[in-house]
């Protein structure tokens, strides 16, 4: 599942994000989400979360 509605996101999931650093590439990083940054109900790009370890980036993957 994507991660551009923000409704399909919910703290404690385990997701795949891109970081602002890796846009270019695409490379994914996998955590779990803290909390939900962006406020709109979707987003193209995938909504913007904070990882528990801190790490911002948009969610481009739901895992579980």
């Amino acid at each position: 599942m994507n991660g551009q509605h923000r409704k399909d996101i919910r703290p404690g999931l385990t997701v795949d994000v891109v970081l602002k650093n890796d846009q270019r590439t695409g490379k994914r990083t996998r955590g779990i989400v803290k909390e939900l940054l962006t406020s709109s109900s979707t987003h193209p790009h995938g909504i913007k979360v904070r990882l528990a370890d801190g790490q911002v980036g948009r969610v481009a993957e739901i895992i579980e």
